[in-house]
C-alpha cells in the first residue's frame, strides 16, 4: 500500500521533488522523441544513424509504455483516465509504434504524423499552459461573442467587398464565396495580395476593413491579457492560503 502511495505521489504530485524530477524526465523523452523524429525526415542519412535514431524511439515508447501502465495502476478511477483527455494523448503517443509492427511499411508515413501527439503530453507539465487554460476559460464567454461578432463581419465584408469588384474584376472575385477569402486575409491584416481591389469604392471599403480587422487582432489579445493577469492573481491568493 505505501509503495502504490509513493507510486502516486511521484505521478501525480507535481509540487515534490520526486514529482517534479519525474515530470522534467518525461518532458525532456518527448523533446528527444520529437527531435528524432525530426532527423527521420532528414535526406542522405545512414543506415547507422538510421539504426541509433530506431534504438532511440524504441527507448522512448517502451519508457511512455511503462509511463502509461503506471498511470493507469495509480488512478483511483483507472476507466475515467483512460477515457480522458490525457490519457487518450498518452494512449496515442505510442499506439503508432504498435501499430507499425505488423503493417504494410507503405502505411507507416501516415502512422508517424500521430507522433506528433506527444506535443499534447507537454501540456500536463506545464503551469504556464494551465493558467491559460484557466484564463480561457475566465474569457470564454467574451471571447465567443467577440467569436460570433467576427464571423457576422466577415461575411459582411465578403458580400461587399463583392459587389465594389465584382463588375471589374468578375475573374477574381467571381462569387461572395471566392470573396470571403479577401476578406479573411484583410480582417486578419495579412493581406496575401492575390485578391486586390482596384475599384474607388473597393478601397475605400478595404481601407475600413483594414481599420476593424486591427481590432479584431487587438481585441482578443487584450481579454487574454486580462485573464491572465486574474489567472495569476487567482493562483497567487490560492498558494497564500
Amino acid at each position: 500500500m505505501r509503495y502504490t502511495m509513493d507510486l502516486k505521489t511521484l505521478v501525480e504530485r507535481h509540487d515534490t521533488p520526486a514529482g517534479k524530477a519525474f515530470d522534467l524526465v518525461v518532458q525532456a523523452l518527448i523533446l528527444i522523441s520529437l527531435i528524432t523524429f525530426s532527423l527521420e525526415t532528414l535526406p542522405n542519412l545512414s543506415a547507422e544513424t538510421h539504426h541509433l535514431l530506431r534504438i532511440v524511439e524504441v527507448v522512448i515508447v517502451l519508457l511512455f509504455t511503462a509511463e502509461y501502465v503506471l498511470r493507469i495502476a495509480v488512478a483511483d478511477r483507472k476507466l475515467s483516465y483512460i477515457l480522458s483527455f490525457y490519457g487518450i494523448i498518452d494512449l496515442l503517443a505510442i499506439l503508432p509504434f504498435y501499430l507499425a509492427l505488423g503493417i504494410d511499411m507503405r502505411s507507416l508515413r501516415a502512422l508517424r504524423m500521430l507522433r506528433l501527439f506527444r506535443l499534447f503530453k507537454l501540456v500536463r507539465y506545464n503551469n504556464a499552459i494551465e493558467r491559460f487554460a484557466r484564463a480561457f476559460a475566465i474569457a470564454r464567454e467574451e471571447i465567443v461573442v467577440f467569436a460570433v461578432v467576427t464571423v457576422i463581419l466577415l461575411f459582411f465584408s465578403g458580400i461587399g467587398i463583392y459587389y465594389f469588384e465584382h463588375d471589374a474584376q468578375p475573374e477574381v472575385f467571381s462569387s461572395i464565396f471566392h470573396s470571403l477569402w479577401w476578406a479573411m486575409v484583410t480582417l486578419t491584416t495579412v493581406g496575401y495580395g492575390d485578391m486586390v481591389p482596384i475599384t474607388a469604392g473597393g478601397r475605400i471599403f478595404t481601407f475600413f476593413m483594414l481599420l476593424i480587422g486591427l481590432g479584431i487582432v487587438a481585441v482578443p489579445a487584450g481579454l487574454l491579457a486580462s485573464a491572465l493577469n486574474k489567472a495569476r492573481r487567482d493562483e497567487d491568493d490560492e498558494a497564500d492560503e
